[in-house]
């Protein structure tokens, strides 16, 4: 639990698990594993451009500002998945049954389809295939104020999935990005390869 550490975990606990080796092999991953999944993408994606253009109006790319390692802001894409302007400037977290989110997007969205333009940031080297999802810099200006060692998730690059999505559902409040970030911290402390 984020209430119990102390800075010392994090000496003891963070510091060598960054080695080079280990950063060039996962990169290489990430590389290969990108591009292979962008040329299978290729074959359904045309299909999935034209329900959205179908469905509404706006772009089909959705364009959002978010953080990785060392606090570097970058754009990360997504297939839009909501009404167009859903936001107007404001960050907010999407809500179950969000009335936001249209037919489509709530498929796309359910099956994950809408996170294949990430490949692009994966190829890029913005994020990583795993990693703490990242979030949005208004939303982690909040969050590092409320939340302890929230901004040590940046120690390393955030990912497409992460030890937090795959063991907690989809948070939409301070109370589960707390309990992401422990499963976040986790992931941090044991990565590996595999």
């Amino acid at each position: 639990p984020v209430t119990v550490l102390k800075k010392n975990w994090f000496l003891e606990n963070l510091t060598s698990k960054n080695n080079q080796w280990y950063i060039i092999t996962k990169r290489i991953i990430d590389i290969l594993f990108s591009i292979i999944l962008s040329l299978i993408s290729l074959i359904f994606l045309p299909i999935i451009f034209l329900a959205i253009k179908l469905e509404s109006k706006g772009p089909l790319i959705y364009k959002q500002k978010r953080m990785s390692i060392n606090g570097k802001i970058y754009t990360i894409y997504k297939l839009r998945s909501m009404i167009k302007n859903a936001e107007k400037g404001k960050a907010v977290w999407a809500k179950k049954n969000d009335n936001r989110i249209t037919k489509v997007g709530k498929f796309i969205r359910n099956t994950r389809i809408d996170e294949i333009p990430q490949l692009w940031n994966i190829l890029k080297g913005d994020m990583s295939f795993v990693g703490p999802r990242p979030e949005r810099p208004k939303l982690i200006k909040k969050l590092k104020n409320e939340i302890p060692f929230y901004n040590e998730r940046h120690l390393v690059k955030s990912g497409l999935t992460g030890w937090a999505q795959i063991n907690f559902p989809y948070g939409s409040s301070i109370e589960d990005s707390k309990e992401k970030l422990q499963y976040d911290l986790f992931y941090i402390k044991n990565q590996s390869l595999a």
